[in-house]
């Protein structure tokens, strides 16, 4: 009888051993805690003051904990976890590039909580909706918009013979034509290009409604893509016809308008604060539509960059989703307060009517910039940026070089899509 019970008290301790191991290694697996929710982003003067700003909004429990990362690093610690099949080690919440989200959305689909339930895509720009959905869910909450505006120093032009209405609206095509008359008058240059950077190709495309591929956002659409076919050859246009100033990097690119080198910067709004960091050039800078391709659909707006939150489908998901709901979701106050105090224009659609959004910015002559480019993102075509946005583009990279060199355009479309469709597939 004391053989038995001995064997049955052994039998109790190894159990209740093996669920303490058991227990143990679940909470190692994810590492949270219910009472925090971890954030990952880059950029602490735009992202992570964003994010300092939602908990100040946030009326919930949790402690919210940011943690800055590079973004190169935030994508490979990514990849790196979700493909090794464990979610341990990795946020609540995650900020991703939107080229980059169909990539993981399709790669890791269960790796991602749903926010179909706690946001109204209806509330934000329809072109960041195509890009955060996955099979009919919403994963993603649309963050900050790369709505893009066409920056023109308004002293050059008058002195060039041509009003800000002359710019308003325009094609690239007539952007061109313009530029040799503004350099050939003043000696500017009308803007900066860096071959290795294909921004403006991206940029150019997108107001005719196309990407680098087709609509599923997988098969490469180069060498029959008529939009990016006028693109390569605006962008020669401009190269060839020396109204281009060429810079190699980011300093060099800010050093060209901050210098007074050139006339115009078409890019993202997120580039305000660095066209403002020259302080003697306030009021003599404007903003108008980004120019057109000459595609009959094409619109006077596009987008270059942006971001979008994401959760993970970890313990807490729910509590990281209301975190996300209860401010970037639907809190006009603390948009507000995020276009006065960070310059985030926010791509939630019910903020743009306020007072912040549509106040007159002294830099730009008093024009209400932040109220037009809300309206131009209202405008920007939905394309589905897909799974390879970046690794189509280090091909044109190459194949631009060729075409500058004096390829034949259509060869040189024709030979990005056969290496296209030889990588990719």
């Amino acid at each position: 009888m004391k053989k038995i019970f001995l064997l049955l008290l052994i039998s109790v301790l190894l159990l209740a051993a093996c669920s303490s191991k058991s227990d143990s290694g679940k909470k190692e697996s994810t590492g949270k805690d219910d009472n925090v929710i971890t954030v990952w982003a880059w950029d602490p003067n735009f992202n992570i003051a964003a994010l300092n700003i939602a908990k100040e909004f946030y009326d919930g429990k949790e402690e919210i904990k940011i943690v800055e990362n590079a973004q190169d690093d935030i994508v490979q610690k990514l990849n790196t976890g979700l493909s090794s099949g464990t979610l341990k080690g990795l946020p609540n919440i995650v900020l991703i590039e939107d080229y980059r989200a169909q990539s993981f959305l399709k790669a890791y689909p269960d790796a991602f909580f749903p926010l179909t339930d706690y946001i109204n895509p209806k509330d934000f720009a329809d072109y960041k909706i195509k890009t955060t959905s996955f099979n009919g869910k919403q994963y993603g909450l649309p963050f900050d918009t790369g709505v893009t505006g066409l920056y023109i120093r308004t002293d050059y032009i008058k002195e060039a013979g041509y009003t800000v209405e002359d710019f308003t609206n325009i094609t690239w095509d007539q952007f061109v034509e313009m530029g040799k008359v503004i350099k050939e008058k003043t000696g500017k240059y009308m803007l900066t290009l860096d071959p290795n950077d294909l921004g403006q190709i991206r940029m150019m495309i997108q107001t005719a409604g196309k990407w680098y591929l087709k609509e599923d956002g997988a098969t490469p659409d180069l060498a029959e893509n008529s939009a990016l076919k006028e693109a390569f050859q605006i962008y020669k246009k401009m190269y060839e016809s020396g109204i281009a100033k060429t810079v190699t990097d980011w300093s060099q690119f800010v050093g060209a308008f901050n210098s007074g080198d050139v006339v115009s910067v078409p890019s993202g709004n997120w580039l305000t604060p660095s066209i403002k960091a020259e302080k003697s050039q306030s009021g003599k800078w404007a903003v108008v539509p980004i120019p057109r391709l000459s595609a009959e659909n094409a619109v006077n707006a596009s987008n270059l960059g942006g971001s979008s939150w994401y959760v993970l489908n970890l313990p807490g998901k729910e509590k990281a989703a209301e975190f996300l709901a209860k401010t970037f979701g639907s809190n006009v106050d603390f948009y507000q307060k995020l276009v006065s105090e960070v310059g985030a224009i926010g791509t939630y659609l019910p903020a743009t009517k306020g007072e912040n959004y549509t106040k007159g910015d002294e830099f730009f002559g008093g024009q209400p910039i932040i109220s037009d480019f809300s309206k131009w993102l209202e405008e920007v075509p939905s394309v589905n940026y897909g799974m390879h946005t970046y690794a189509i583009e280090d091909i044109l990279v190459n194949e631009m070089q060729n075409y500058l060199n004096g390829k034949d355009l259509d060869k040189v479309l024709q030979d990005a899509q056969k290496q296209a469709e030889s990588q990719l597939h």
